[in-house]
């Protein structure tokens, strides 16, 4: 890792965008997303050492980052997977909800309904669109005849009086005003 190290100016120029990557893969962990960027440094900075050619250092510095991660991913699943074999048959979580959890669930979403049936109906359709049928923006747009950005307001306008209608029913569920 001499001064003059190609492998170094890479990392210095590269780090923030390799550490994103890195995060994106690792469920928005940074800290283990640095720690897999500083190791693939190391690995492509042997590879120098050794005097290997290696054609696009950049790509071949998130192929490392990439494959660190997902053995990191990997080995967290198996670790999840041996936990779970151990542990005592009560503590494992059952798939089917409780019927009280079933309840609750049926009033918010009834609210949620409720919430949404109180739009004017372009909003209604874009939250819909958005929120249940899985649509991008940009769909969403050209099936209202609307720009991109309307149609941003819209599901985020729609989605805040959701919360607010929920929120104010907690809220008075618990004895709040």
């Amino acid at each position: 890792m001499s001064p003059s190290d190609p492998s170094l100016g890479l990392y210095v120029t590269h780090r923030d965008d390799l550490v994103e990557y890195a995060s994106r893969l690792l469920n928005q962990d940074r800290s283990k997303a640095e720690d897999v960027v500083q190791e693939a440094w190391m690995r492509l900075s042997a590879r120098h050492g050794q005097g290997a050619e290696i054609v696009n250092p950049l790509h071949y510095m998130y192929s490392i980052v990439r494959n660190l991660a997902f053995d990191i991913l990997n080995r967290a699943t198996r670790e999840t997977v041996a936990d779970t074999a151990l542990a005592p048959y009560d503590t494992i979580p059952h798939e089917a909800p409780s019927a009280e959890d079933v309840v609750i669930h049926r009033d918010r979403l009834r609210l949620l309904a409720d919430a949404i049936a109180e739009l004017p109906e372009r909003t209604q359709i874009a939250f819909r669109m958005y929120r249940l049928e899985d649509k991008t923006l940009q769909q969403i747009a050209d099936h209202l005849d609307i720009s991109v950005a309307r149609t941003f307001q819209l599901v985020r306008d729609a989605g805040a009086h959701a919360a607010r209608r929920l929120l104010g029913q907690q809220d008075r569920a618990k004895g709040k005003k």
